[in-house]
């Protein structure tokens, strides 16, 4: 293997799934700028035609679709069959908004006649994460399209060959050369496309690599940067009734995707003095099965991406236990060379615990006296991007509403299940904008202008 090509590896086996060339970002810049003219005067319902196109591709390969993204991720067979789905679904979600958002309004005023269009902003390059390789990067990709932008997508390296994959279906439904591109490489190349001729730049990952996006961007107000990153996501449990209930609605919101959701819950807050959802909590997580993607049974869950991402959830777990974390249930490691995690629990009440998101199969339990401590304990992250309530009445989660720092807020559900066709984002260190919604992407951030003149 040369220094120049990247390999995508079964995090289950290790065995290697793709192999290509990294680099080019200047090339696929030039592509898409040469194609941009083109894409942005093409009609909006053949722009359509074409994503209605992309999405019979996907229905026809959907089999196929799940099982490659289950390869290359490990996650269950199950997820990844939802997944598809999602990006099929995105595709009339997408157009909706963008009829609702983004048409042609006129109006006359005092003798002035007034249209609204709307324009494309040109060149969005994508950076795509590892969790969500399909969902999250389509998420940007076809709200983008339909408006007529030009797209150079960076997957993580973790994922390339279900971008692949997923470029091969645009190009099956008709999406002219250079509108979307697809470039390969780890941090160099994310930052090279950051600082290409774009003019702006959708992002899902970490708040580490989010923050130094905002710090190369800048320099560059005129372009647009819009982040979703992660969260320390608090779960606050009150007056809870069915404790057999508010278990499972724990146990999803912990650990589905083995905890790689951004919008997983991190903590769970609750009254001292009752452990009996503790205890259910425990005894739930105690059945659920960890394997691989194809195992029957299907498993809850799979590994985490990497041996690299396993070692430092080990790292993070062990400066649990030293900031005084009493363990509740293990963080174990069935094999030493695979990224196979138990889901783990452990009481950090009274604890000094780090702010950083641990991405993984890892849930933290703080007790606390009354309402007040609770949202300070949950409001105390400088993150902001998903918050639950379980258990009390309407006016209790108005209260957790108002009070909660965080962009999705959710009552007795997981924290883990927002629609598609909702705006999805965070404040704090969770993100700017609402990268992956529609209702941006559609509207105000690809959109237009105010068009006057005199009436003759």
């Amino acid at each position: 293997m040369s220094p120049a090509e990247l390999v995508s590896t079964d995090p289950c086996t290790g065995e290697a799934i793709w192999q290509g060339a990294t680099g080019g970002v200047a090339e696929a810049v030039a592509r898409a700028r040469a194609a941009a003219p083109g894409w942005a005067r093409l009609p909006l319902d053949q722009r359509i035609a074409i994503t209605r196109a992309f999405k019979a591709e996907v229905d026809a390969r959907a089999e196929e679709f799940a099982r490659l993204i289950a390869r290359e991720t490990g996650k269950p067979l199950w997820e990844t069959r939802t997944e598809v789905a999602s990006v099929a679904a995105k595709v009339e979600i997408s157009i909706t908004a963008q009829a609702e958002r983004a048409g042609e309004k006129a109006a006359e005023a005092a003798g002035v006649k007034q249209m609204l269009r709307h324009k494309p902003h040109g060149l969005l390059a994508v950076l795509g994460p590892y969790n969500f390789p399909a969902h999250l990067p389509n998420g940007h990709i076809v709200p983008a399209l339909l408006a007529g932008n030009v797209i150079v997508f960076k997957p993580s390296e973790q994922t390339p060959a279900v971008a692949e994959f997923m470029g091969g279906l645009w190009a099956r439904a008709g999406l002219p050369d250079g509108v979307l591109t697809i470039v390969h490489g780890g941090g160099d190349a994310g930052r090279e496309l950051a600082g290409a001729d774009i003019d702006g730049l959708l992002f899902t990952g970490s708040a580490h690599v989010g923050a130094a996006l905002a710090r190369q961007f800048a320099d560059a107000p005129h372009r647009i940067l819009a982040l979703e990153m992660g969260g320390n996501n608090p779960l606050v449990a009150w007056d809870v009734d069915d404790i057999d209930a508010a278990a499972a609605t724990v146990v999803q919101s912990a650990f589905l995707s083995a905890g790689q959701r951004c919008t997983n819950a991190r903590r769970l807050i609750l009254k001292a003095g009752d452990d009996r959802l503790v205890q259910a909590v425990l005894a739930l997580a105690d059945r659920l099965i960890v394997g691989a993607p194809f195992d029957d049974p299907q498993p809850f869950m799979g590994p985490v991406i990497s041996n690299a991402a396993a070692d430092g959830l080990e790292r993070g777990w062990a400066q649990l236990q030293a900031a005084g974390g009493r363990v509740l249930r293990p963080l174990v490691r069935a094999h030493a060379d695979r990224p196979f995690l138990s889901p783990a629990v452990i009481d950090m009440t009274g604890c000094a615990a780090s702010d950083d998101e641990l991405f993984g199969p890892v849930l933290q339990i703080i007790d606390v006296p009354d309402w007040n401590a609770a949202m300070q304990a949950a409001n105390a992250t400088r993150f902001g991007l998903a918050a639950g309530l379980i258990g009390g009445d309407a006016a209790l989660f108005d209260r957790f509403w108002s009070e909660a720092r965080a962009g999705i807020v959710n009552w007795n559900r997981p924290t883990n299940g927002a629609s598609s066709a909702a705006p999805f984002g965070g404040i704090g260190a969770s993100g700017n904008h609402r990268p992956s919604p529609v209702a941006t992407l559609a509207s105000d951030s690809l959109a237009g202008s105010i068009i006057t003149g005199l009436k003759p």
